[in-house]
Protein backbone atom coordinates (compact mmCIF):
# COMPACT_ATOMS: atom_id res chain seq x y z
CA UNK A 1 0.00 0.00 0.00
CA UNK A 2 3.03 2.90 0.94
CA UNK A 3 5.38 1.24 -1.81
CA UNK A 4 8.57 0.22 -1.19
CA UNK A 5 10.96 2.48 -0.12
CA UNK A 6 8.60 4.43 2.17
CA UNK A 7 9.31 4.50 5.58
CA UNK A 8 6.83 5.30 8.05
CA UNK A 9 7.37 7.03 11.82
CA UNK A 10 3.90 6.83 12.99
CA UNK A 11 2.24 7.84 16.88
CA UNK A 12 -1.49 7.05 16.22
CA UNK A 13 -4.85 5.52 16.87
CA UNK A 14 -7.14 4.85 14.29
CA UNK A 15 -10.34 7.47 14.17
CA UNK A 16 -12.40 9.06 11.07
CA UNK A 17 -12.25 11.75 9.30
CA UNK A 18 -13.76 15.20 10.16
CA UNK A 19 -13.24 18.08 8.04
CA UNK A 20 -11.18 19.01 4.54
CA UNK A 21 -8.88 21.88 5.15
CA UNK A 22 -5.19 21.57 4.41
CA UNK A 23 -2.29 23.87 5.11
CA UNK A 24 0.87 23.72 2.92
CA UNK A 25 4.03 24.89 4.48
CA UNK A 26 6.45 24.91 1.36
CA UNK A 27 8.19 27.35 -0.81
CA UNK A 28 8.99 25.73 -4.19
CA UNK A 29 6.36 26.63 -6.39
CA UNK A 30 6.60 23.32 -8.57
CA UNK A 31 6.20 21.55 -5.42
CA UNK A 32 2.82 23.82 -4.26
CA UNK A 33 1.53 23.61 -7.91
CA UNK A 34 1.75 19.84 -8.21
CA UNK A 35 0.21 19.47 -4.34
CA UNK A 36 -3.07 21.97 -5.23
CA UNK A 37 -3.71 19.72 -8.52
CA UNK A 38 -3.37 16.78 -6.17
CA UNK A 39 -5.59 17.76 -4.02
CA UNK A 40 -7.66 20.38 -4.90
CA UNK A 41 -10.75 18.19 -5.09
CA UNK A 42 -10.73 16.69 -1.66
CA UNK A 43 -9.62 19.98 0.75
CA UNK A 44 -9.53 23.73 1.20
CA UNK A 45 -5.77 24.58 0.65
CA UNK A 46 -3.86 27.17 2.48
CA UNK A 47 -0.40 27.98 1.32
CA UNK A 48 2.35 29.57 3.13
CA UNK A 49 6.08 29.78 1.86
CA UNK A 50 7.98 31.17 5.48
CA UNK A 51 7.76 30.94 9.02
CA UNK A 52 6.52 34.92 9.29
CA UNK A 53 3.52 34.08 6.69
CA UNK A 54 2.46 31.07 9.00
CA UNK A 55 2.17 33.48 12.18
CA UNK A 56 1.31 36.27 9.90
CA UNK A 57 -1.96 34.48 8.15
CA UNK A 58 -2.71 30.69 9.92
CA UNK A 59 -1.73 30.70 12.91
CA UNK A 60 -4.98 30.63 14.83
CA UNK A 61 -6.38 28.92 11.84
CA UNK A 62 -8.45 25.41 12.10
CA UNK A 63 -6.97 23.46 9.53
CA UNK A 64 -7.14 19.29 9.45
CA UNK A 65 -3.53 18.36 8.40
CA UNK A 66 -0.26 20.50 7.61
CA UNK A 67 2.07 19.42 4.97
CA UNK A 68 5.14 20.89 5.98
CA UNK A 69 8.57 20.85 4.26
CA UNK A 70 11.84 21.48 6.18
CA UNK A 71 13.51 24.20 3.89
CA UNK A 72 12.00 27.49 4.02
CA UNK A 73 12.49 30.85 3.19
CA UNK A 74 13.53 33.13 6.29
CA UNK A 75 15.79 32.63 9.49
CA UNK A 76 13.58 29.18 11.02
CA UNK A 77 12.98 25.75 9.11
CA UNK A 78 10.26 23.62 8.95
CA UNK A 79 11.39 21.49 11.77
CA UNK A 80 11.74 24.40 13.97
CA UNK A 81 7.89 25.53 13.21
CA UNK A 82 6.86 21.87 13.76
CA UNK A 83 7.57 22.27 17.24
CA UNK A 84 5.97 25.55 17.71
CA UNK A 85 3.01 24.18 16.28
CA UNK A 86 3.47 20.66 18.32
CA UNK A 87 3.43 23.09 21.31
CA UNK A 88 0.45 25.01 20.58
CA UNK A 89 -3.19 24.94 21.98
CA UNK A 90 -4.58 25.89 18.21
CA UNK A 91 -3.15 22.82 16.62
CA UNK A 92 -3.70 20.08 19.25
CA UNK A 93 -4.68 16.83 17.24
CA UNK A 94 -3.43 18.39 13.71
CA UNK A 95 -1.23 15.82 12.53
CA UNK A 96 1.44 17.24 10.62
CA UNK A 97 3.18 15.00 7.50
CA UNK A 98 6.95 16.21 6.72
CA UNK A 99 7.73 15.92 2.83
CA UNK A 100 10.87 16.85 1.97
CA UNK A 101 14.10 16.59 -0.27
CA UNK A 102 16.30 15.83 2.89
CA UNK A 103 16.55 11.87 2.91
CA UNK A 104 19.15 11.26 5.75
CA UNK A 105 17.93 9.07 8.11
CA UNK A 106 19.17 11.14 11.02
CA UNK A 107 16.86 13.87 9.43
CA UNK A 108 13.96 11.74 9.54
CA UNK A 109 14.61 11.22 13.13
CA UNK A 110 15.16 14.51 13.73
CA UNK A 111 11.55 15.66 12.12
CA UNK A 112 9.95 12.97 14.16
CA UNK A 113 11.88 14.31 17.59
CA UNK A 114 10.48 17.74 16.23
CA UNK A 115 6.79 16.62 16.49
CA UNK A 116 6.04 15.48 12.80
CA UNK A 117 3.35 12.28 12.70
CA UNK A 118 4.75 10.97 8.90
CA UNK A 119 7.98 11.35 7.64
CA UNK A 120 7.97 11.40 3.63
CA UNK A 121 10.63 12.00 1.02
CA UNK A 122 10.65 13.88 -2.00
CA UNK A 123 10.27 12.58 -4.91
CA UNK A 124 6.97 11.03 -3.87
CA UNK A 125 4.09 9.21 -6.41
CA UNK A 126 0.97 11.05 -6.40
CA UNK A 127 -0.48 7.99 -4.59
CA UNK A 128 1.02 7.92 -1.87
CA UNK A 129 1.30 10.95 -0.66
CA UNK A 130 -2.70 10.71 -1.25
CA UNK A 131 -2.97 7.77 0.71
CA UNK A 132 -0.69 8.85 3.29
CA UNK A 133 -2.85 11.75 3.99
CA UNK A 134 -6.03 9.75 4.17
CA UNK A 135 -3.98 8.04 6.46
CA UNK A 136 -3.09 10.60 8.78
CA UNK A 137 -6.64 12.03 8.67
CA UNK A 138 -7.92 8.70 9.58
CA UNK A 139 -5.91 8.42 12.61
CA UNK A 140 -5.63 10.29 16.02
CA UNK A 141 -2.47 11.55 17.08
CA UNK A 142 -1.23 10.97 20.09
CA UNK A 143 0.26 13.64 22.17
CA UNK A 144 3.61 13.83 23.89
Amino acid sequence: MWGQHLELYLKIKTKGIKMNKMLIVEDDDLTIDLMRRIFRNDFEILICDSIEEFYDKYSNKNVDIIIMDISLKGDKNGLDLIKEIKASLSYTGTPILCLTAHAQPKMRETAIESGADLFITKPVSNKVLKEAVIFLLKSEIVQK
